[in-house]
């Protein structure tokens, strides 16, 4: 026997009992319905019988509850132009442009129009790059898919202010038609989060000095702020005799500490495998569907604005940022490292 005959026959039964017994009330007490349920029955049996009582679902939409069509538009702009984001963060993203709608919506959203996941949003993406035109060679459609398994952080990486500990990491982006193998040079401020990012066509020691020299150690200084000491992994580009290794010269001509990830965990540096996960999904996977790129420097601009907005505008889940940008938790924890700086000045003779 089903669910929806059973129904049928405890409600014709408490019909039926009530008929016996000259008792609603009594009937209604022994099958556990109100009187109100009662007499609705009794209607529908009247007018239709047996059939007339299946359990009508409740599961109807409530038009009322809708949320208004301009915010949903805008809720599945946002999942198409920002596929990476989550219903946390597209809720956020929203509130600054004066959208208000809670994260538990926006999922009801990407539910209804069928975008609750990352995959589909991707492809709702590509759809919508076909449509204006967008070609993508195969080469492209490769290496954007060529996906890196996001690794764990274990245990904590000790951070007491900006400049206190960076972490450096080689990202390989993909081998794209025209422009070869790309390499992603990564630096965050563990403290702040402030990231950095260059694209190279190769990876070796003199490559990961340049990325310190050009982008990292001229912001540190803009601030009047050290970089004290610099984490990476063992790879060849940051390990080797300082005698003859660039960028352990380098370390060692501008004082900084270099510190090391444990051998064969190189996810003891999680603050750059995640950043580098960042990238790939709010990055390159939407850039690589909307434009063809024909050359390193073309892609460069592109990854410099978005790093720009990374560091400026979008805000940090992470320990020390409390929900503020990056460049907002550096420039106001900024005291801290200058605090650090003075209390290791020697005291005068």
């Amino acid at each position: 026997m089903n669910v929806a005959v059973k129904l049928i026959k405890n409600k014709v039964g408490l019909l039926r009992l009530a008929e016996e017994l000259g008792n609603v009330f009594h009937a209604c007490k022994l099958f556990g319905y109100s009187r109100d349920s009662f007499y609705r029955f009794k209607e529908l049996y009247d007018e239709g019988g047996e059939a007339a009582l299946q359990e009508i679902s409740r599961k109807k939409p409530l038009v009322k509850n809708r949320i208004d069509p301009q915010i949903e538009e805008a809720v599945v702009s946002m999942a198409i132009d920002q596929p990476a984001y989550g219903q946390l963060r597209a809720s956020n993203e929203l509130k600054k442009q004066g959208i208000f709608i809670s994260p538990a919506g926006v999922r009801c959203v990407w539910l209804r129009d069928d975008l609750e996941t990352f995959k589909k949003r991707l492809k709702a993406l590509e759809a919508k790059s076909g449509i204006e035109g967008t070609v993508l060679t195969e080469a492209q459609v490769i290496a954007l898919e060529r996906a890196k398994e996001e690794k764990t952080a274990h245990g904590e990486i000790e951070t007491h202010h900006p400049g206190y500990l960076g972490a450096q990491d080689t990202y390989y982006v993909g081998t794209i038609k025209g422009v070869g193998r790309i390499y992603q040079q990564t630096f965050n401020d563990t403290y702040s989060k402030v990231a950095f990012a260059k694209l190279y066509d190769r990876k070796h020691a003199l490559i990961a000095a340049d990325m310190l020299n050009d982008r990292v150690l001229p912001f540190f200084e803009e601030y009047g702020v050290r970089l004290l000491r610099v984490l990476t992994d063992r790879g060849t580009e940051y390990c080797g005799a300082r005698e003859h290794h660039e960028y352990e010269l380098y370390l060692a001509l501008e004082d900084i500490d270099h510190s090391k990830t444990k051998a064969r965990s190189p996810q003891t540096n999680g603050i750059c495998e995640r950043f580098n996960r960042t990238v790939q999904d709010e990055f390159y996977a939407i850039a690589f569907r909307k434009k063809l790129y024909n050359s390193l420097e073309e892609m460069q601009t592109d990854l410099d604005t978005w790093m720009d907005d990374y560091n400026r505008n979008r805000t940090h889940t992470g320990k020390y940022c409390f929900g503020r940008t990056p460049l907002q938790t550096f420039e106001e924890t900024l005291s801290l490292a200058k605090e650090k700086q003075l209390d290791d000045i020697p005291p005068a003779a």
